[in-house]
C-alpha cells in the first residue's frame, strides 16, 4: 500500500510527500522504522516522530507541516485504529465443520459458518451467515446467533440465549447461566430457578471470562454497541443500553438499570435496582448504591458526585494533622477548665 492509498483508505489529508511511498506497516510511536507510518495523537508529540526513522505520521487535522508526511485526520486516535485494522486484519477460521464438532438435530447454520474442533452445538440453534465458532464452544439448544459473530475458544452459551449480529465473544465467557438468587426457608438456601434468558444486541463486545446471567422470568439485556471488558459480572436482569462500557471486574447487580451510554470504570459496583442515567460515569471503584442522574460523574464509597468526594478525599489527607490540632485543643480546655476551677474555690 502507498501512503496515497492509506490516506484515502482513512479518509485523511496527505500532506508533506507525493504519496507514492510505499507502507509496511503502522504502529505507535516506540514501534517507528524505516516504511512504519506511526501514530501521534497530541501535536507536541510530533518532534518524537520527526526525530526517528518512521516513513510518515497519522497527526491531528490541525498539526503543523512536519520534516514528516503528514496523514491529518479529524479523529487521529480513530484513524490509527483503521490503519491497524486494513494492516493487521484479524484472522478467519475456513469455513466449514470441523470433523469432530457435535451438532444437534435441527441446527441450521447460515453460509460461511465456521465450527471448530469439539464445538458442540445444541437442538434447534439458528447460527447466522459468515459467524466463526472457534475450538471447544458450548452452544445450548433453541439459542439464536446473527451474522458475522466470533465466538472464541470456551465460550458457553446456554438454551435459548438471543445473540444479535457482529457480536464477539472472547474465551471464557459464559452467556445465559442461572442468576445468584436463594430463598431462605429457616434452614438452608434454596434456590430460586431462572427461567428468563439473555438477550444480546447487534455489535456488543464480552471480554474473556465475563458472565452474563439469565433473567429470573424476563430477560437480561446488553444493548447495541456495548463493549464489556474482562471479568465483568452482569447479574439477573440487569438492562443495558446501547453503547455502555463497562471496564474489568465491574459487578452489577441484579435488575439495574443502566442508560445509553454509561461507563463503569475497572472494579466498580452497581447495587441491585439501581438506575444510571444516560452517559453517567462510575469512577474506578465506585461503590453506587443510589440513582445516578444522567451525565454526572460519581466516585468513591458510597459513591458520590466526584467533585464532593474529592473534597472529602483532600480532608481526608489532613486528618493527621486535624487529629493533633483536636487533642492540643483538648488539653487547652482541660487547663483551662481546671484554672477555672481553682478560682472558684
Amino acid at each position: 500500500m502507498t501512503l496515497r492509498e492509506l490516506a484515502e483508505a482513512l479518509s485523511a489529508e496527505l500532506v508533506g510527500a507525493a504519496g507514492d511511498e510505499e507502507v509496511t506497516g503502522v504502529s505507535g510511536l516506540d514501534g517507528a522504522a524505516p516504511g512504519v507510518v506511526v501514530f501521534v495523537e497530541e501535536e507536541r508529540r510530533l518532534a518524537l516522530a520527526e526525530g526517528g526513522p518512521a516513513l510518515a505520521a497519522i497527526a491531528p487535522a490541525e498539526a503543523r507541516v512536519s520534516q514528516k508526511p503528514l496523514l491529518r485526520a479529524a479523529n487521529p486516535r480513530l484513524a490509527f485504529a483503521q490503519a491497524l485494522a486494513v494492516f493487521y486484519p484479524a484472522p478467519r477460521l475456513e469455513p466449514g465443520l470441523d470433523p469432530t464438532a457435535r451438532i444437534g438435530a435441527g441446527v441450521v447454520l447460515g453460509e460461511e459458518v465456521a465450527v471448530g474442533a469439539y464445538a458442540v452445538i445444541g437442538e434447534g440453534t439458528r447460527v447466522g451467515r459468515g459467524t466463526q465458532i472457534h475450538s471447544l464452544v458450548s452452544i445450548g439448544r433453541e439459542v439464536s446467533i446473527g451474522e458475522e459473530c466470533v465466538i472464541f475458544p470456551n465460550v458457553t452459551i446456554y438454551d435459548g440465549v438471543q445473540i444479535g449480529a457482529r457480536v464477539v465473544l472472547h474465551a471464557g465467557s459464559v452467556i445465559g447461566s442461572a442468576g445468584f438468587g436463594y430463598v431462605w426457608d429457616g434452614e438452608r438456601h434454596v434456590w430460586l430457578p431462572h427461567v428468563g434468558t439473555v438477550v444480546i444486541e447487534d455489535e456488543v463486545e464480552v471480554g474473556a471470562n465475563a458472565a452474563i446471567d439469565r433473567g429470573t422470568t424476563g430477560v437480561t439485556r446488553i444493548g447495541k454497541g456495548t463493549k464489556i471488558d474482562n471479568l465483568v459480572q452482569v447479574a439477573h436482569n440487569v438492562q443495558v443500553g446501547e453503547h455502555c462500557l463497562l471496564a474489568g471486574q465491574v459487578g452489577i447487580s441484579g435488575s439495574v438499570t443502566l442508560a445509553d451510554g454509561v461507563v463503569l470504570a475497572g472494579q466498580a459496583g452497581v447495587s441491585d435496582h439501581v438506575k444510571m442515567g444516560e452517559r453517567a460515569i462510575g469512577a474506578a471503584g465506585a461503590d453506587i448504591i443510589r440513582e445516578v442522574p444522567a451525565g454526572e460523574v460519581v466516585l468513591g464509597r458510597p459513591a458520590r458526585p466526584i467533585k464532593q468526594q474529592m473534597r472529602i478525599d483532600a480532608a481526608a489527607g489532613r486528618l493527621p494533622e486535624l487529629v493533633q490540632k483536636v487533642r492540643g485543643l483538648e488539653k487547652r480546655v482541660k487547663e483551662l477548665e481546671k484554672r477555672v476551677g481553682e478560682g472558684d474555690g
